[in-house]
């Protein structure tokens, strides 16, 4: 079988990831840091984009490699309409939507412009991999209580998918042919259902509802929250940052390091063992939730993320949850291998390019 060699590009708000792997094999990457000072003059996120390319582009001169050895180039997935997840060709409609911010300006969004314009330069296929918008909630899902506020899905859904399906290639199984309950902890937390390799119901892991994590509060008390709003004492942007970087650990226990809060809890720091307790004990309700999404029927409960390193807390949710499945443990995440697997999917014809409309 033919070796693919592919570009994966990852921009973050300070930094872009690259990597070039030949098949699943890293050959080489790099974190390409941007300082404060070199970024200031950019207006909008978008106007980066020339920017971080030619830095892209030097990286790959400078280490020897040759952008004709390329067989397709995979970029970070943004901010662009709700779609189902999957494999995309980048085309002409989601370049403009990812420079325009259909859905909100991000680094990510540069992920797929620049892939996109080196490929075409190249003439080889460029793609996107499971973008945060991914959406493929049953209509059901979408119902929160009130007609003003509409259930979203954005979530952690390239490193859910990916760890899905390599809870699937244990199982023996196709990640279309299983239902599982997928859960990333990280700085948000998502909680997934997966059911036939679609997403049908998740916790909206940006600034919504679901368990605490170290710095977003989560689903929170709505009576007391709107009180808040209208007492005066606080901002609008305050109340903001309350539920999405000053929530969940930082909140309680200023530091949103769940790393060192675990350390706190077994010195017997008593406060830390009880919130670090809470958060397991919230995550491991949600996926009491979505096992009733799946009619108790679930193949398997797959864990990952950089917190499902903590044994403490892993071992506390398996406890609560370990009579509705098998668990698998899977710490970390991998974008840039996840990325590159989506486009080797398409590539050997595993999978059909979608096409983004």
């Amino acid at each position: 079988m033919q070796k693919l060699r592919q570009l994966i590009i990852n921009p973050g708000s300070t930094s872009t990831k690259i990597a070039v792997f030949e098949d699943e094999k890293v050959l080489f990457e790099k974190t390409l840091r941007h300082t404060t000072e070199e970024l200031v003059g950019f207006e909008r996120v978008s106007d980066q984009y020339e920017f971080r390319m030619n830095i892209i582009l030097d990286a790959l001169k400078e280490n020897g490699i040759e952008l004709s050895s390329l067989s397709a180039i995979v970029g970070r997935g943004g901010l662009l309409k709700p779609i189902e997840g999957g494999t995309y060709n980048i085309n002409d409609l989601m370049y403009e939507d990812l420079k325009v911010g259909v859905s909100g300006e991000h680094a990510s969004n540069l992920g797929g412009m620049i892939a996109y314009s080196i490929a075409n330069a190249q003439n080889i296929p460029s793609f996107i991999v499971d973008p945060v918008v991914v959406d493929e909630f049953d209509d059901i899902a979408r119902i929160s209580g009130h007609p003003l506020f509409d259930r979203k899905s954005i979530f952690h859904a390239l490193n859910q998918k990916a760890v899905a399906r390599r809870a699937a290639s244990e199982l023996s199984k196709k990640y279309e042919e299983l239902n599982l309950i997928v859960v990333h902890l990280g700085g948000g937390v998502s909680v997934g259902a997966h059911k036939m390799g679609r997403v049908v119901d998740v916790n909206n892991a940006l600034d919504g509802d679901g368990p605490f994590s170290p710095e977003r509060s989560g689903s929170l008390p709505i009576g007391a929250v709107v009180k808040a709003c209208f007492s005066g004492k606080y901002t609008q942007q305050e109340i903001a940052k309350m539920i999405k970087g000053n929530g969940g650990l930082n909140a309680y226990l200023n530091t949103n390091d769940a790393k060192s809060v675990s350390e706190m809890a077994e010195s017997g720091d008593k406060k830390a063992k009880l919130v670090y307790d809470a958060m397991a004990y919230q995550v491991a309700k949600s996926i009491g939730e979505c096992a009733v999404v799946l009619d108790g029927n679930v193949d398997g409960i797959v864990i990952t993320g950089g917190i499902a390193y903590s044994k403490p807390f892993v071992e506390y949710i398996s406890n609560k949850v370990k009579f509705i499945s098998k668990i698998f443990v899977y710490p970390g995440e991998d974008e840039l291998l996840a990325l590159a697997q989506g486009g080797i999917r398409v590539l050997r014809g595993e999978e059909k390019a979608k096409v983004y409309k």
